[in-house]
């Protein structure tokens, strides 16, 4: 609208594709004279009042056209450019409308001051809920330059975003907050940033305080030809409001080094007013550069927005003293934290800091350090710079300086880091003993778990996940007791996810006072002695075991489809001779992956799975009564999508089986060919209990109470006959399917919740413990073929299995990643992730996938080599769900309450937004009864579960489990099993909304 003199253009709307093409071509109107039009209104002269002693009042005298009406009307149609959230990190948070006429002056002017043209490279160094991200993008698109946008993950990390800007893409200028140029740290920014040759042609330093004079010239090469300019403003009044250009002289060497840097002239439409204390705050605004604050309708032209900043007029220009938010009384003196700032910039041995008032209490001093850096030194040099009511009481070293989204310093996470400095504090004061060591750790466990610090006194016997932890409060009580204790603590999240508080607190206090074994009673140390062959003895207790004859193996072996979380088929089938294991041969696909004949109704596609003219047509009727799905391409299913209505997904509970306590597990589903056996699902619960529940009805077939709690899946043996799952009391358990009767337990050195996994060549079964091993076992020997050391983390997460190569993949709660041969159990390669690895490994023919809490889902191919990282904004618990419905697709949930869909090169295909943290794996499935649409069925720990369109991420239904949930959720047909930590194991009917047939 702005230019509609300069240019004009034809579209042209791809409708199925959302996509609307424009075609821009110049009009005869010299675009130049409108340039050299907004120059000439820069140029007018300002009038300055002294009347009052210390203060000025500065108005801008530039004509702006007045609207006839005299007020601004936001409901007027073409009146508003976008709306944005202010984040309040200056001031409260507020709602802002923002006209085209109050931004487009700003792009304009400040195109024109930094003279962009078609050859630049613009940084996107803004996200886009911050204003100052609407001046760079349109600076470039009305320049016909480039802008380069990168990932929040890269922004993070300095050598790669330095190397992003300035080696590969050669950007030209870059619009910034001086705590993001601080980031890339002093090195960086004189070798790249503003070195001699450096592609950089304007630096532009706004939203936060301009860096002192000294700071700056340190940084910059004195042949180098950046221009550096500081930009002022504030969002009510959209973005920039002055600009300030540092002239070149300043950076000469004899140059004096206290000159303060204002905040330079208005802006093209901006008019600045400086009031005393009597008038009011500092304010700005303009006659037409007004915006729409939370619920206002009309604004009158020329109304002025408070900045709470406070500034020195000093011959008729304004320099930045501080905010009026950060003003603060100290020893009976008012003064504002920005002054300490300045002061500590100003040091030799500073390379950056950031000041907090801590509480109202204490004035804290973070100080990113340079090598030569001494706490003593630096606190000298402060006291001889600064008044006494302006020194620091204390100085806390940093490694980085925490941004907000909008790449300000971090206020509330500076706050967490001096908390986290005074338990370092206290440590280093010494525990005296073991008391004391219990009561601080019951203060941090209320803390973590967010109990008030007077609340009733905690069971010795709480668990930390059954007290309203989750995983990863258990991982921040795990950092804060390493820090408490100054040291790293081995095993400590494995014991804190799995034991009492009692137990969190023997585990540190073995560690940490070692002499005083007196306070340790022998009798509550676990001690648990790995049995290879028999398994039976544990905890000085012996199993009892049903009779020899009880347990024979049955005549025939059962052929079936077995389904587990993340898409794990393991459809499988012998003949009727086969009577030993030995024998045993499957006939089917790679595990990995799920069988077409799982969405196909050719009986062609079934002779390559199943043998026997009787079997064949069993397990087609029973396919075709659950999910009557054609065989299509992708491409042919995308298009089926496109063009079909659009019909929305319900959801009704079918049946719910009571486990009396949470059900974290995920369910097992299995689906007998035989024609009189109906289908089972197999889940475990809090309660010690492993049920066997008909899918079809939900009754109960039988119920087997377990030593302990039972978190870990259950998996099917290759012959079908049994069920293997893990449990806390540190057992194996193999039971038979049809009963649950005992056939063996193997005993392992601690908590199980790892889910076994199943050889479908060797009839192996894998499974790892939290006892940091990783096992295979062989259930009709009743023998553990091997057993391998994981390098001190424990084994969570379930191991995957790959046919081709033939390789185990395990993770830990260490943070190592490894690839195992799984007839051997030697190491083939391994990677250290440095952080937890909660989620369980996927792969398909090329790729092995893994979640991390450092928020990456992390790529490897087979050989071990890393392909990519995809970036989340939270930790990633949720494993990757990877199916041959869509080859080409990964799916997974994220804490920061996304679930995220990227292709096998890590590129984002589609996110979708939950409304809590996404921890469970979602499933894959299609079905003919729901328009053979492909969906994604995932669930967020609200107890929300999510029926998505796997090709485009939008929601097709959506229904709420009256209870948190951890579990994972397992589809066959239209039938979706789920366990919830309301102590119920629920089975959902997913039907087409005014068509429920079932």
């Amino acid at each position: 609208m702005s230019h509609a003199g300069c240019f004009s253009h034809n579209s042209s709307a791809i409708e199925h594709i959302g996509l609307t093409l424009f075609q821009m071509s110049p009009s005869s109107t010299d675009f130049s004279s409108e340039v050299d039009n907004i120059k000439s209104k820069c140029e007018h002269s300002k009038a300055v009042d002294n009347s009052q002693p210390g203060y000025t009042v500065c108005r801008e005298q530039t004509e702006v056209k007045s609207s006839e009406a005299g007020y601004m009307d936001a409901g007027q149609k073409g009146t508003l450019a976008y709306v944005l959230h202010t984040s309040g990190t200056t001031g409260i948070p507020k709602i802002v409308r923002v006209p085209h006429k109050c931004i487009v002056p700003n792009i304009q002017h400040l195109k024109s001051i930094f003279k962009i043209t078609q050859d630049d490279v613009l940084f996107l160094a803004s996200p886009l809920t911050f204003d100052p991200s609407v001046v760079e993008l349109f600076m470039a698109l009305t320049s016909g330059a480039s802008i380069l946008v990168v990932p929040n993950t890269i922004k993070m990390m300095p050598m790669e975003l330095s190397a992003a800007l300035f080696q590969h893409h050669h950007v030209t200028v870059l619009q910034a907050t001086p705590t993001l140029l601080r980031r890339f740290g002093a090195h960086i920014v004189k070798s790249r940033v503003l070195s001699a040759n450096t592609s950089l042609r304007v630096l532009a330093l706004g939203g936060e305080a301009f860096p002192v004079l000294s700071l700056l010239k340190s940084w910059k090469h004195k042949e180098n030809k950046t221009s550096i300019f500081n930009l002022y403003g504030i969002t009510e009044v959209s973005s920039w409001a002055t600009c300030y250009k540092i002239p070149e002289e300043v950076f000469s060497a004899d140059f004096r080094m206290d000159f303060p840097v204002p905040l330079g002239s208005p802006l093209l439409g901006t008019k600045l007013e400086v009031r005393d204390a009597n008038g009011s705050a500092v304010l700005e605004g303009g006659e037409e550069r007004i915006c729409f604050l939370d619920d206002e309708i009309t604004v009158p032209l020329g109304t002025m927005r408070e900045t709470g900043d406070f500034v020195r007029v000093k011959n008729a220009k304004l320099f930045f003293l501080g905010r009026k938010d950060n003003q603060i009384k100290r020893h009976g003196k008012r003064f504002n934290i920005e002054y300490l700032q300045q002061v500590a910039e100003d040091l030799c041995q500073v390379e950056a800091c950031a000041v907090t008032w801590y509480q109202q209490e204490k004035l804290i001093l973070f100080v990113l350090p340079k090598d030569d850096f001494e706490e003593r030194e630096t606190l000298k040099e402060l006291q001889k710079h600064l008044p006494a009511y302006a020194v620091p009481d204390e100085i806390v070293v940093i490694k980085a300086l925490p941004l907000t989204s909008h790449g300000k310093v971090d206020i509330s996470e500076l706050n967490k880091i001096y908390q986290s400095h005074l338990n370092c504090r206290r440590r280093d004061s010494k525990l005296s003993g073991a008391e004391e060591l219990w009561e601080r750790l019951l203060y941090l466990w209320k803390s973590a778990l967010s109990l008030p610090c007077d609340s009733t006194g905690i069971s010795k016997d709480a668990v930390f996940l059954y007290s309203g932890g989750d995983s990863l409060k258990a991982l921040r009580f795990y950092e804060e007791i390493e820090m408490l204790v100054g040291k790293a603590v081995p095993g400590l999240l494995e014991v804190i996810l799995s034991h009492s508080i009692e137990e969190v607190y023997r585990h540190i206090l073995k560690m940490l006072f070692p002499d005083e074994e007196q306070l340790m009673n022998p009798d509550n140390v676990v001690k648990r002695k790995l049995r290879g062959n028999s398994g039976e003895e544990f905890l000085g207790k012996y199993i009892k075991l049903a009779s020899e004859r009880d347990l024979e193996i049955a005549s025939g072996f059962i052929p079936f489809i077995a389904l587990n979380r993340g898409n794990h088929f393991f459809p499988v089938n012998f003949t009727k001779s086969s009577m030993q294991p030995k024998n045993i041969v499957q006939v089917g696909v790679k595990p990995l992956q799920q069988p077409s004949f799982l969405h196909s109704k050719t009986s062609g596609a079934m002779k390559s799975y199943v043998q026997g003219s009787e079997l064949e047509n069993r397990i087609l009727t029973l396919e075709n009564k659950a999910n009557k799905n054609d065989h299509f391409s992708l491409q042919q299913i995308h298009a089926e999508c496109s063009h079909s209505s659009v019909a929305e997904v319900a959801l009704c509970v079918r049946w719910k089986s009571n486990t009396r306590k949470c059900v974290d597990a995920s369910p097992l589903v299995i689906i007998p060919a035989k024609e009189e056996v109906s289908a089972s699902v197999y889940v475990g619960s809090h309660s010690h209990a492993m049920q066997a529940i008909d899918l079809e009805l939900g009754e109960i077939k039988w119920e087997k109470t377990l030593g302990d709690r039972i978190e870990s899946s259950a998996c099917v043996s290759k012959c079908g006959n049994f069920i293997v799952v893990g449990c806390y009391d540190g057992l194996v358990y193999v039971l038979q399917s049809r009963d649950g009767e005992i056939h063996w337990t193997f005993a392992t050195e601690d908590t199980v919740k790892s889910s076994a996994v199943v050889d479908p060549s060797s009839g192996l079964v894998y499974i790892g413990s939290h006892d940091q091993h990783v096992y295979a076992l062989d259930i009709y020997k009743k023998v553990c073929i091997w057993k391998l050391h994981c390098e001190g983390g424990a084994v969570f997460s379930s191991p995957c299995l790959s046919s081709f190569p033939h390789h185990l993949y395990v993770a830990t709660l260490g943070g190592l990643f490894l690839a195992v041969n799984p007839v051997m159990g030697t190491k083939i390669w391994k990677s250290n992730l440095g952080k937890p690895l909660f989620s369980s490994p996927h792969c398909n023919e090329n790729y092995v996938c893994v979640g991390c809490v450092d928020g990456n889902l992390h790529c490897y191919t087979h050989s071990g080599e890393k392909v990519w990282q995809f970036s989340t904004n939270g930790p990633v618990f949720s494993s990757p769900c990877l199916s041959s419905l869509t080859k080409q697709e990964i799916f997974f949930g994220s804490h920061d309450c996304f679930i995220y869909c990227c292709n096998m090169e890590g590129n984002l295909l589609w996110k979708f937004e939950a409304t809590s943290s996404v921890y469970g794996t979602p499933f894959i499935f299609q079905s003919d009864d729901l328009n053979k649409k492909i969906l994604l069925a995932a669930v967020s720990t609200d107890g929300k579960v999510w029926i998505l369109n796997a090709k485009s991420g939008t929601a097709e239904g959506v229904d709420k489990l009256p209870g948190e949930v951890f579990s994972s959720p397992v589809v066959w047909g239209t039938k979706l099993v789920v366990g919830c930590r309301n102590d119920y194991v629920y089975c959902l009917d997913l039907y087409i909304a005014g068509n429920n047939n079932s």
